[in-house]
């Protein structure tokens, strides 16, 4: 889950990592008010669950005079960066932030790395720029300290070696090093899957300040952070995605593809996803309903692909491990009663209660494409999407 600038940098606040003054306003007529109590030039910030604001016009500098007119101007548009696609996302809200007189821009970030299990600090004297642009850039200027939570976990030495590795002045050794602890406490205090800070920025003044936050949590473990929850913005996300999860379909991720998936598995979906495009075509979604015992689920899934209008054909490729094929199958007959399924929808079944499944998919006399294997129900699909099959 993603949460807003502005609510990152209040938990920066609570652990104690210092952010510029500023303000979340939603009306034009705020900003002018908070600009000039912030001192008069100030930057207005689209909130958004997206990078690349700057380019796409999304950040702006400007004065109190200007500051209505040019928020009025940002508030209610659609900001398209490089990681929104052609659709956008809608501007509902700004900070109003003080502008800051900058000597340096640093990276920091916390992240798991895969390979370690462990949580790893990345930081880098290239602030500014996507932490994969400097990897594939300039490697050697990325620093990576490994955590190991069941051992000695963070220790101050760590930070200090990290600050000693940006080349900080004497002085900011000791902020910096409380800086890189706090991030550190809230990435492990909220179950964080990413904590950012991107550009941490060295005032002319020697302050160290999150110029920019980013916090991802693990969805897996929102139970346990109500609070965290709670800050969920479901405009910015993808609305088939939002009520995919609102039919307890938690694995959906919507692409950009023209064959919609119905799979259970996560590993299964990957796999189908890159047979589809060996076969030339491209998948639409990723999604894995899991281990079926409800058919209300296959019914779901298909309610979700049915308003897509993207989807030109359906596969559904059931391996039955402790799913059964026969509650899949009695799904997809319950799923053609329930509404209207205008694209060609391939099957294939594999697994236990294959036998049982063959037989109700075959007894509802339902106009569906057969497959017995993998590539052939691929095949099949990618033909059906073009219009060669039906």
């Amino acid at each position: 889950m993603k949460v807003h600038e502005h609510q990152a940098k209040s938990l920066f606040a609570e652990f104690g990592i210092p952010v510029p003054k500023g303000s979340v306003i939603k009306r034009p007529e705020e900003a002018k008010q908070i600009a000039a109590e912030l001192g008069g030039k100030v930057v207005l910030k689209a909130q958004v669950h997206a990078g690349g604001r700057g380019k796409a016009g999304g950040i702006k500098t400007t004065t109190a005079h200007e500051a209505a007119k040019v928020a009025a101007e940002m508030l209610g548009e659609r900001l398209v960066t490089h990681q929104t696609g052609p659709e956008g996302v809608p501007v509902n809200a700004l900070l109003v932030e003080e502008a800051l007189d900058t000597e340096r821009e640093l990276y920091l970030g916390i992240v798991i790395d895969s390979t370690t299990g462990m949580p790893v600090i990345m930081a880098s004297e290239a602030g500014g720029m996507d932490i994969e642009e400097i990897a594939s850039t300039s490697p050697e200027k990325i620093i990576r300290t490994h955590v190991d939570p069941g051992m000695l976990d963070f220790q101050p030495f760590m930070g200090r070696q990290i600050a000693f590795g940006l080349n900080l002045k004497p002085d900011q050794i000791r902020p910096a090093t409380a800086l890189i602890s706090g991030l550190y406490r809230l990435f492990r205090a909220k179950d964080c899957s990413l904590a950012e800070i991107n550009p941490l920025v060295v005032t002319t003044d020697g302050r160290l300040l999150a110029l920019d936050a980013k916090l991802n949590f693990d969805d897996n473990a929102l139970y346990r952070h109500k609070d965290i929850a709670e800050l969920r913005d479901t405009e910015q996300e993808n609305p088939l995605e939002v009520e995919a999860k609102s039919k307890g379909i938690e694995n959906y991720v919507k692409l950009d593809g023209d064959v919609g998936i119905v799979v259970n598995g996560a590993g299964l979906a990957m796999a189908v996803m890159d047979t589809l495009k060996l076969a030339g075509g491209s998948p639409a979604n990723f999604l894995d309903i899991g281990t079926v015992n409800d058919p209300k689920r296959v019914v779901n899934a298909f309610r979700i692909l049915s308003v897509d209008p993207h989807v030109k054909s359906v596969l559904v490729n059931i391996f039955g491990g402790m799913a059964r094929v026969d509650t899949i199958a009695a799904g997809i007959v319950g799923a053609y009663k329930e509404m209207e399924i205008k694209a060609p929808v391939v099957v294939r079944l594999a697994g236990t209660n294959v036998a049982e499944g063959e037989r109700i998919l075959n007894e509802s006399r339902l106009n569906l494409i057969r497959a017995n294997t993998f590539r052939e129900a691929a095949d099949k699909a990618v033909a059906a999407a073009a219009g060669k099959l039906s």
